[in-house]
């Protein structure tokens, strides 16, 4: 006896291969949850899902609701915005959607680097306020090749603290 297949209910057409939003959307979470140093177990037990389920959101296998976004932006400290930064807001719509970017956009990015995520995990792993706000302002202070101060210009110091003048 042949099996009748029932027809397939009205609306979301399955689809082979994840919508490039929803890669993207999970690109970022995944990003974030790296750079502040959760694991997908422990970020799933914060918004009541299992590991498996975080996984498929950062796959892009599985849609992220409204609902869920608000609640991941809130246990990431981020806002909303921040799972959909690297769209073009104006082209977007042109083109149909939200095209992939170039894959030059994503080596360069530096978010994205490793060496990125194991600074930031330092950083917010010192428990120190104000030792964290020291090493931003050395970092500050680094990157402007060391011409600028972070709030007042410090005495250049010798081997022993003391003061040397330069003439």
């Amino acid at each position: 006896m042949a099996r009748l297949q029932s027809p397939r209910r009205p609306g979301r057409p399955k689809m082979e291969t994840p919508n490039p939003i929803d890669v993207r959307v999970g690109a970022r979470l995944r990003l974030r949850r790296n750079m502040l140093g959760l694991s997908q177990e422990k970020l799933g037990e914060a918004i009541g899902l299992t590991f498996q389920q975080v996984q498929k959101y950062e796959r892009g296998a599985n849609r992220i609701g409204a609902s869920r976004l608000h609640e991941l932006s809130r246990v990431l400290d981020v806002p909303i915005s921040f799972f959909f930064d690297d769209t073009d807001p104006v082209r977007a719509p042109a083109m149909g959607g939200f095209a992939e970017p170039p894959a030059e956009i994503f080596e360069a990015d530096p978010l994205r680097k490793q060496e990125t995520i194991e600074l930031v995990r330092a950083y917010f792993s010192i428990e120190d306020a104000a030792v964290r706000r020291r090493l931003l302002d050395l970092a500050k202070v680094l990157a402007a090749g060391g011409d600028a101060a972070p709030d007042k210009p410090a005495p250049e110091t010798g081997r022993r603290g003391r003061r040397q003048d330069r003439t």
